[in-house]
């Protein structure tokens, strides 16, 4: 759970495939099989979700796992977008083996309406403010903030939530720490 993936740390094996992926059961705006997440994480994801509503606001899941196959083709449709332009592509998508997402405790989320689904303005929406007051309560930390490029080694994704744990999340809460990099004092990971 509380493995780094970043530019730096892949997945080993590459190709890693997690056991134990589920459904959650909260509202979906992509197929099952982009929507499916570890155990653990789906069970915080439920939570977390029944609890936005009751606050009276509609969360939904975009995106959950992908796997190494799924990333390669994300990947070559960022860098496609950009012209053939890597480093572009390198800043808002991971490698296949170098991504969150393929370890089942990473998901996107957005608002009910679709606004600002995968884009910074999700940040100022209802959802994307509860979720930044709110994530670390059930286990979630915000993986890329605003301003941490440098030592994430991606811009800012204010829709893109990765599963620690209840008590790490708080830790790093209270402790005003931004990253899993800064946390465990590992070197910055701007580039592969």
């Amino acid at each position: 759970m509380s493995v780094v993936v970043n530019k730096q740390r892949p997945l080993n094996p590459i190709d890693y495939f997690p056991s134990g992926l589920v459904l959650p059961a909260v509202p979906l705006a992509v197929a099952e099989p982009n929507a499916l997440l570890r155990g653990d994480t789906a069970a915080a994801v439920e939570e977390m979700f029944a609890t936005a509503a009751n606050d009276g606001v509609s969360l939904t899941l975009v995106s959950g796992y992908r796997s190494f196959q799924d990333q390669v083709s994300t990947y070559e449709h960022w860098v496609a977008q950009y012209g053939g332009d890597t480093a572009a592509a390198d800043r808002i998508s991971a490698r296949a083996g170098f991504s969150e997402h393929q370890t089942g405790l990473a998901f996107d989320v957005g608002q009910d309406d679709g606004a600002c689904t995968l884009s910074s303005c999700f940040a100022d929406t209802a959802a994307g403010q509860w979720m930044a007051a709110n994530a670390h309560r059930f286990g979630f930390i915000l993986r890329y903030p605003l301003g941490a490029e440098g030592i994430t080694g991606f811009s800012g994704e204010a829709w893109h939530y990765r599963y620690v744990g209840v008590e790490l999340a708080q830790a790093m809460r209270k402790d005003g720490v931004a990253t899993l990099e800064e946390y465990f004092n590992l070197p910055p990971a701007p580039g592969y």
